[in-house]
């Protein structure tokens, strides 16, 4: 799985993992010892020892999830030959939707392509419940990915105060996601404490960020590659002259303001989320006539 994952990169005219990847690396879960299974990627000496480490199981979501960890590796050896200080992301959200990025490539035709999936000619019903599926974990994350940050800045800038921390977790999901809880809340409830990111201090915007970031991306490598139709059937797999803007992008790390390596890219210094409705431009028109004549929101 992690070989089907690197040659994706390759073919782009990526370099190959470095054989102290496959030494490092934790890719499955060690029998004489716990550890912790979420997947992660690590540039361990900033001098090209990268290793992922993760408890793979053969499955769909673990493919992809390969596929996006080593976005982080591949970003970190095309900067690898920058000064120390330059050695990141051009912001949070590029190094987390570098992977996700490629996971847009995986179409049904690059899967039949490598020998994962049926026929390439799906008909349209395979189509929209691909995309139905996609959006309910892109889309529908959008709204969470933001205000989980809203929230942590509430509390360090004491707008959201200690007595008001569940309280004011269930404004944010009410007001950006149309949720609320399905029991009723005590002055001692800490919800926001079962994220993950809430206890352990990790800043969620990057998330939000890449999400916006991983379609603008993808829209203009489709470009580079001269890519004609629907976006959401856009495959870069294999496609050299893509792989190179991608590269270049990418080597730059942290050497220049953000919107400038955004730019060499996208033509834009400007994050833009209309590559979202682009890609998911069928699925919008088939939901807008679903929905028609009905009231879709909340108050």
């Amino acid at each position: 799985m992690t070989k089907s994952a690197e040659s994706f990169y390759t073919s782009l005219g990526f370099p190959k993992l470095p054989d102290s990847f496959w030494e490092r690396s934790m890719l499955t879960r060690p029998r004489d010892r716990d550890v912790v299974c979420h997947a992660s990627a690590h540039q361990i000496d900033m001098a090209g020892d990268v290793r992922i480490k993760t408890c793979t199981l053969p499955n769909e979501e673990e493919l992809y999830t390969l596929y996006h960890e080593l976005g982080h590796i591949f970003y970190d050896m095309s900067y690898a030959k920058q000064p120390y200080l330059f050695q990141d992301g051009a912001h949070d959200g590029f190094h987390e939707a570098i992977g996700d990025t490629v996971r847009l490539n995986l179409t049904p035709a690059y899967l039949a392509g490598i020998g994962l999936a049926g026929s390439a000619g799906a008909d349209e019903k395979a189509m929209l419940n691909a995309q139905m599926k996609l959006a309910l974990e892109k889309v529908a994350f959008l709204p969470f990915g933001l205000l989980i940050d809203k929230w942590r800045w509430g509390v360090f800038d004491g707008s959201i105060a200690p007595d008001r921390y569940n309280e004011g977790w269930w404004d944010l999901r009410r007001k950006y996601q149309g949720l609320s809880s399905p029991v009723a809340g005590s002055a001692g409830d800490f919800d926001p404490g079962a994220k993950n990111h809430v206890p352990t201090n990790v800043p969620y915007m990057r998330y939000f960020l890449a999400h916006i970031l991983q379609f603008q991306m993808q829209r203009s490598l489709c470009e580079a590659a001269g890519h004609k139709g629907p976006l959401s059937q856009c495959s870069i797999y294999g496609n050299k002259q893509a792989g190179a803007k991608f590269w270049k992008m990418l080597g730059h790390g942290a050497e220049q303001p953000w919107q400038q390596t955004l730019k060499e890219l996208t033509g834009k210094e400007e994050m833009d989320a209309s590559a979202i409705i682009d890609y998911f431009a069928p699925l919008y028109a088939w939901l807008q006539e679903q929905n028609k004549g009905k009231e879709c929101g909340w108050g």
